[in-house]
């Protein structure tokens, strides 16, 4: 099978290139700056951003599937870097030119907690982006992952600089929490392993049972913020952190007068944090038959404890 992907040079493009290659398949990894991290015969490279349709059409050539894995957390709107461009905008590129050459097979790369009503511009872009594969006429699945951690991912550059204390706010493991003082807690997490979300990604190429289907995916275990700051900082420095809340009100209030390029979290991030990032995997389990690593068992897979 010979697969486009996009964002092949990514955090989860990189080990679901990765996966693809060792199960003996190509890829055609539609590159934009970042270069790719691997070099075998089997992985073509084809430079092009995602909204250029040569540069799509040229990557789709003489494949039998597509996944398109592009998404942001945080926008930059000066660098016309926003969550409807890069969500909903190059979902319909790549639909577009995977219908116009011929290119069945789709897989689609969401979030949990898309849906029709979200309160986060995050999550409603998403869900507008499912809606245009849904009606494309694709053999389509969608993944709909937690918050996906793993060696080299943003998420775990940020937790491991906390855990050190090398990172504002330095003194401890921060989280945003409801009430005046934050101590009214957050929603549940249930993080997954990127190995394991590459493993899906893989897998449902070749089950048909996965077409017309959404899988939310996450790890075995859900998990409170503080939580999985502890488990976090017992991996990396071998002890406890201090774990403090930031108040809702008062991070929101931050994301209105600080300017974005200064904070490390946006407007969208503060309120998502609210609600319970976890799900039901009855579904993936009975259809794919193995379950996503727990957060702290995948931990042990690429961080030596000290």
């Amino acid at each position: 099978m010979v697969v486009m992907v996009t964002g092949a040079s990514g955090f989860v493009g990189s080990a679901v290139t990765a996966e693809l290659l060792q199960r003996e398949w190509s890829v055609h990894a539609l590159l934009g700056r970042r270069p790719l991290t691997q070099s075998t015969p089997r992985l073509h490279a084809i430079p092009g951003g995602i909204f250029d349709p040569a540069a799509l059409d040229q990557a789709l050539k003489g494949c039998e599937a597509a996944i398109h894995l592009v998404g942001i957390i945080m926008e930059r709107p000066s660098h016309g870097i926003t969550f409807r461009r890069m969500h909903v905008e190059a979902t319909r590129c790549v639909v577009d030119a995977a219908v116009r050459n011929g290119v069945k097979r789709y897989l689609h790369m969401s979030a949990l907690g898309t849906r029709l009503d979200a309160v986060s511009e995050y999550h409603k872009t998403k869900f507008e982006a499912e809606e245009y594969v849904r009606a494309s006429g694709l053999d389509w699945t969608i993944f709909r992952p937690s918050m996906i951690h793993g060696p080299h991912g943003e998420f775990m550059k940020m937790e491991t600089a906390w855990a050190r204390g090398t990172a504002p706010p330095f003194l401890f493991m921060p989280y945003f929490g409801a009430g005046l003082f934050g101590r009214g807690g957050a929603g549940h997490i249930q993080p997954v392993f990127v190995g394991d979300v590459a493993r899906a990604f893989a897998e449902a190429l070749g089950n048909p049972k996965t077409i017309g289907e959404i899988y939310p995916l996450g790890g075995a275990t859900p998990l409170t913020w503080p939580q999985m700051h502890e488990a976090v900082a017992q991996a990396v420095v071998g002890r406890k952190r201090w774990v403090q809340a930031i108040p809702v009100w008062k991070a929101k209030l931050l994301t209105r007068i600080v300017p974005g390029p200064l904070l490390p979290f946006n407007h969208d991030q503060v309120v998502m944090s609210q609600e319970d990032g976890t799900c039901d995997l009855t579904k993936f389990k009975g259809e794919f038959g193995w379950e996503p690593r727990g957060f702290a068992e995948a931990l042990k897979t690429y961080i030596s404890a000290p």
